[in-house]
Order: C-alpha cells, then structure tokens, then sequence
C-alpha cells in the first residue's frame, strides 16, 4: 500500500509549498546564470555542499567538491561573472529539473525535506547529465519573500567517480 501523507503534506501544508517554491526559483536563477540574486537566496550561516562520500554528513572532515559558506559562495559568485574564469567565459547552458519532494521535518520557522535533480549542461556539442538527492533546509521568514536557504546538500550518483568540470552551480 502506498502512504500518500508525504505526498499530501508538499501540496497542503503552506509551509512546504513555500519551500518548494523558494527550491524552484533557486534552479530558475542557477538556469539564467543570475548568480548575484541566486546567492541572496541564501541565510548568511548557510552551507552550500556536494560531497564525495554520499553516506556522509561530516562535511568538516571529509573530502567535498564544495564546501561553500557565504564567504566562498561570494568568491564563486565573483569568478563566474567576472569573466576572468574560463567557467564564465564558456559556460554550459543548464537545465534543472527538481522534483520528487519529501518533507522530512515541518515547523513554522523551518521546513526540512529532500527532493531529486536532474541537471542536463550543453557544452560545445555535448551533454553532461549531472543527478542527485538534494536535502535542503529552507528557513521560513514572516512572508515567503524573506525564506531563506539555510543548507543545501547535493548527494550526486556518480560522486565517487570522476565527474566532469562543473562550470556551473549544481
């Protein structure tokens, strides 16, 4: 038998709707390359990660291919629309898909729940397909223009193989 309670809590309970929202309009500004609204979207104590090892949550003291906080998300920001980095000199057209949302914990200050990305980049004739369990932690402020990200854990399905250059945001 299936338990649609999940299903049914991401269309009717406010909260989660706002979180799904914030999560779409995040991929909408990462699709047009909007990097300095995109990092608004962030609290200022977020950590933005992709780690290697998919079973871990000590980010600290494992080896991540990110590990920003505000500070280096301001430095990444800076290099891809700048143009002194070949990653924003040619970057690859992207397109996100997030779906399959499933709230894990619901407060009225913060909504936790994990979704799955497809993100296909084109790049020079060729596609690179990038997929991952995403677990955000959105933090909900007094209207939904004030929700925040506060951590956003990308867990790729390939991340403990050789993957190729990210010129972008996952």
């Amino acid at each position: 038998m299936t338990d649609t309670r999940t299903a049914t809590a991401v269309f009717t309970d406010s909260r989660v709707a706002r979180a799904v929202e914030l999560i779409w309009h995040e991929a909408d500004l990462l699709d047009r390359k909007d990097y300095h609204l995109w990092q608004t979207l962030y609290t200022d104590d977020a950590h933005y990660v992709v780690p290697i090892d998919r079973s871990t949550d000590d980010f600290d003291d494992t080896l991540n291919m990110i590990y920003d906080d505000a500070r280096m998300r301001g430095m990444r920001v800076v290099r891809m629309t700048e143009g002194y980095a070949l990653a924003a000199v040619d970057a690859a057209v992207t397109t996100r898909t997030v779906s399959r949302f499933v709230p894990e914990h619901v407060t009225d200050d913060e909504v936790q729940l994990r979704a799955a990305q497809i993100l296909v980049a084109y790049k020079r004739g060729r596609h690179d397909i990038w997929a991952g369990e995403v677990e955000y932690r959105i933090r909900l402020g007094a209207a939904p223009s004030d929700d925040r990200i506060a951590r956003k854990v990308i867990r790729l399905v390939d991340s403990e193989d050789a993957v190729p250059a990210a010129g972008f945001l996952l």
